[in-house]
This record gives structure tokens, sequence and C-alpha cells, in this order.
């Protein structure tokens, strides 16, 4: 009996969709980018989870296929092109080359000061990027760009989450305890941030300095290092995950840990099941074979928003579909709930926050106590009147 793979017959039927498509008539099409720059990963500090290396991109090819599924009854087509920059290599150069290439659409993963370089750059006037892998709340504070919206949850965002499901919960008491890299301090700060904006408090706060690998010195380490602190829950700022894995069990007191590590708060995880979306995760999984992470969900709803402006609009004109994007009937099914939209100060995707352990989706928020005049998902991150962004 001969086996056809999954990924085989949507090929086929992607083939099959555009040679109908060209008898039918003339096609329009949507021409989309994926530009991402590789980094050098610090050493993997577990084998049980190591970041994929197509992370991202699986979102964006998934979400090509969905819009396509769509597009051809559209007469419309969407291509999708993926450009992976060396870690020494010419990001500007590289988005150049798109352009010349006319592409309009190009979704980043690329570092906030490399993302503004090419945001700022003559020929991005008529482009709209969308950053689905810099989470720094500068960009969405002080370094706006027009021509740029943001798919990937800030920090802000992330730790607001939090802080009201906390909030919610009367644990008021954070421990705070904050890794030696520069994203931990930034995580940090939107963590000091939230305590204000929600009324908790920050008892004591301390700099991890026990060495990149904890795996081996974490029992007898973590009790002292978390000894005299009168605190309901241990806040962990480790992004990368160096240490923050190994603070649950071994605290002094019984404490819960949140934060990068613990209750986790994300943008997707493949707990999450609700409004449809085991059927994506299931998609997801039987198309490539793993599971979509944050960075794949990302890019997804890059893709899926220019699929949206294409098809609502029935045009594949750069100008129709942004406008579109920009305006006041916009509204992505993003599988949370509820419609997703883009704020119109700093060009932020509103979305509700999943609050997640290994194997359990705990709550959603924002929580339902936390009110707003325009949308009760603008009590997650920096609101209109706390940035000195103001795009439209």
């Amino acid at each position: 009996m001969i086996r056809i793979s999954f990924m085989v017959c949507v090929a086929a039927l992607a083939m099959w969709a555009s040679a109908a498509m060209a008898e039918q008539g003339s096609v329009a099409v949507v021409r989309i980018a994926v530009l991402s720059q590789l980094v050098e990963r610090p050493p993997a500090l577990s084998n049980l989870e190591v970041l994929p290396d197509d992370s991202g991109l699986l979102g964006a090819r998934m979400a090509i296929m969905e819009n396509n599924t769509t597009g051809r009854f559209m007469k419309q087509r969407f291509d999708l092109k993926e450009k992976i920059v060396p870690v020494v290599g010419d990001v500007v150069a590289a988005f150049r080359e798109l352009i010349r290439d006319d592409y309009h659409f190009i979704i980043t993963n690329l570092a906030p000061k490399v993302l503004l370089r090419v945001a700022d750059l003559a020929e991005a006037k008529e482009v709209l990027i969308f950053n689905a892998g810099a989470p720094d709340d500068i960009l969405r504070t002080d370094q706006c760009r027009a021509n740029v919206l943001h798919t990937i949850p800030s920090r802000a965002m992330m730790a607001d989450a939090l802080a009201q499901y906390l909030s919610r919960k009367r644990w008021s008491k954070w421990f705070l305890v904050v890794g030696r890299r520069n994203e931990d301090r930034l995580f940090a700060e939107s963590v000091k941030r939230a305590a204000k904006r929600f009324g908790a408090k920050i008892v004591a706060e301390k700099k991890w300095e026990f060495g990149p690998d904890a795996r081996r010195t974490a029992q007898s380490e973590v009790p002292v290092f978390t000894q005299d602190v009168d605190y309901d829950v241990l806040i962990a700022a480790d992004e990368i995950g160096e240490f923050g894995e190994y603070l649950m069990y071994r605290t002094w007191e019984p404490r819960l840990v949140a934060g990068t590590q613990g209750l986790v708060p994300t943008n997707w995880d493949r707990v999450h099941e609700q409004w449809g979306a085991a059927q994506l995760q299931s998609r997801f999984f039987k198309t490539f074979e793993r599971w979509m992470n944050q960075q794949d969900y990302g890019f997804w709803t890059a893709v899926r928003t220019i699929g949206e402006g294409a098809t609502r609009t029935g045009s594949a004109d750069f100008k129709n579909i942004i406008g579109y994007i920009h305006g006041d009937k916009f509204g992505l099914a993003g599988f949370k709930g509820q419609r997703l939209t883009y704020r119109r100060w700093n060009g932020q995707l509103r979305q509700p926050i999943l609050l997640t352990t290994a194997k359990s989706m705990v709550s959603v928020s924002p929580q339902k106590k936390f009110l707003h005049q325009r949308s009760h998902l603008d009590t997650l991150g920096y609101d209109k009147t706390e940035t000195n962004c103001q795009l439209r």
C-alpha cells in the first residue's frame, strides 16, 4: 500500500487550485515576504525542548495555505518568499532586494535596532512591515513607525496579563528574581510597571548570580537564595531559561513561581484548545509534525491579516489592503474568543494573553474585573495616553 504524506497532498491541491484559477481568468497575486536574521544562540540548557530553527516560518506557511484556500474563490493567489539573513549578513540589502522584487508586505523577525533601520529607509514608505519577533516596549512607546505593525505582544502586555490574574487571586506580594541578560532586565522593568498598575508590591528584588547552568546546584542554592523573604509569588525574569525552571519546588517557603517560567503569559501555547484553537493546533501538527509556538502564531497572524485585507476588499492592491487593515471594519479571527484589531496609536495587535503551565491553560487575560472605555484588550500594555506614539 502506497502512503502519500499530508504535505504532498497539500502541495498537489495548491497546484491544482492555481491551475484551476488560471483557466478561469486572470489571478491577482499578493506577494508576501518573510525576513529574518539568524542570531547566535546560547548553549542549550535542556535537551527536553529546543526552539526549532523554523519557528515563525511554519506559521507563515500555514497561513499562506489558508489564504489560498479562500483566495481561489476570489481569483487571488498569495505567494510567500522566505529570506533568512546570516548572523553577520546585510539585512538592509536583503530588505531592498525584496522591495525591488515587488514585495510590499514584509514580515520580520529582527532585533529592534535593525527593524528600525529598515523601517526608516526611503524605500520602505510604500511597505507594510509586520514585527513578529521583537517584544521590546520601546517599539510601542517612543520608537513607533507608521509603516510597522506588531503581531507579537509587547513585554508590557505579558506582564500586565500576569499581574491582572495575580491581582484577581489577591497574591500581591512579589519576589522578583532577574537574570543576567538585557532581555531579563527589560522584562523585569515591565513587571515593575505592572505591579504599580494593578496594586502589587515588589517586596524584594534579587539578581541571579550563580552562573548559567543551575541544574546541578539549584537544590542547594535556591533555598538559601529565597530565604528570609515574605512573599506570595516569585516572579522570574529569565527569558532564555538559564535558571527559572529550577526555582520551582526548591524555594525556602512553599511558594508559587510565575513570569518567564512557572505560570507563563504567552500569545500561544499547545495547551490552548478553546474557541476553535484545537482545530488549528491539529492542522498545524498534522502538516508540520510539531506544535505551533509563539513565533509561529505571530507570523500566522501577520499573514492572515494580509489575507483578511485582500479578501474583504476583493483586491490585491497594496493601498486598498492596508486601508482596510487600518480601518474600523478590520477584525481578525485569531482563535482567541474575540476579534483581533490593531491599535491606531502604536500599531500593536490587540489580543488576549494566555496564562499557561507546561500542560494546562490556567486563565486568559484581560481578567473580567478590569474595564476600559474603549476596548477591554487595551488594559494590556501601553494605552494611548501612556505612549509618545500617535500614528493615526
